[in-house]
């Protein structure tokens, strides 16, 4: 009987060290490990660009992009967040320590290396990756577009669709635009804890609006975000609330309806319960003269599609 092999896990390292990265190389495949190497910030992102590994292990001090830069364009690409980064330094002062964190390190080692303590660490970090990629891959096949920030407004992680609804304007910078708005959004109301339940537009570039709503808190430096996209569709729920004779929000869910929306995906979308949703479609329904959901798209598919809405 044949047995699956176990999945390798795949380290990158990245150290501008011959005699660092042959030492590492040498320990982890010993121990089962794939290893990547790189012996530069930039090299370590050409190779992310193609290989996304389990686990970075990161010099700190190197020439040209050091390993702090290196690893906060990595986390910029929210894809990549979940991949966990230890440092490697021979600064023990408390502000590289601090910079290392901020950067979007989970943890960093000193100089010279101790391989079982390295072991025991990289154990640590793989298991918590897995558990929080899985949490966000169940999170995902329920239809959820999350993302969550830390306290400085950087994206930790988001759902594979937030990810794709933040990818959606081609001429944009969503997450750009997100942490500017949301570090302004937590400033002027004393702190990130503060915008539980509430609100916000987003400007997301390439003509797509974002509806960003606070969830709260989920860990000590974690606040979690419900994204929607509003304004890439506010001519459309406008021309089918004329026409129709509709109150705002039942354009909102016909206009969902007409895309293919769920009830239970147009309740995430809105904010709003399911049992709402459906109180809202009995409305139009009887306002469109139509009996089903089928019916109500095809009646707003055709109003959308004329030119002049009529």
């Amino acid at each position: 009987m044949n047995e699956t092999a176990p999945s390798r896990d795949t380290v990158l390292v990245v150290d501008d060290s011959p005699e660092t990265l042959g030492f590492l190389t040498e320990a982890m495949e010993a121990d089962g490990q794939t290893v990547l190497v790189a012996s530069s910030g930039e090299a370590a992102l050409r190779i992310i660009a193609r290989i996304t590994p389990d686990m970075i292990l990161m010099d700190a001090v190197m020439p040209g992009m050091d390993g702090f830069e290196t690893c906060r364009r990595l986390k910029a690409n929210a894809e990549l967040s979940h991949v966990p980064v230890i440092f490697m330094t021979g600064l023990t002062e408390t502000e590289h320590v601090v910079h290392a964190l901020e950067s979007g390190g989970v943890d960093y080692l000193t100089k010279p290396i101790n391989l079982d303590e390295l072991r025991a660490r990289i154990r640590v970090h793989l298991a918590n990756a897995r558990s929080a990629q899985s949490a966000r891959v169940a999170l995902d096949a329920a239809g959820r577009h999350l993302l969550a920030l830390s306290e400085a407004s950087r994206v930790l992680w988001a759902t594979p669709q937030a990810n794709r609804l933040l990818a959606a304007p081609p001429g944009g910078d969503a997450l750009g635009a997100i942490a500017a708005r949301v570090r302004d959004w937590s400033a002027a109301a004393g702190g990130m804890a503060r915008l539980s339940g509430e609100s916000l537009a987003v400007d997301a570039g390439g003509g797509q609006t974002l509806q960003l709503t606070c969830l709260g808190a989920i860990g000590a430096d974690e606040y979690l975000f419900r994204l929607s996209s509003t304004g890439a569709s506010r001519q459309e729920e406008a021309t089918l609330r004329q026409h129709f004779r509709l109150t705002q929000r039942e354009s909102e869910v016909l206009m969902w309806i007409a895309q293919g929306k769920s009830n239970r995906d147009i309740a995430e979308i809105l904010g709003l319960s399911p049992r709402t949703v459906n109180k809202h479609l009995e409305q139009v329904y009887t306002k469109l003269g139509v009996e089903n959901r089928a019916s109500a798209a095809i009646k707003a598919t055709q109003v959308l599609a004329s030119p002049l809405g009529s």
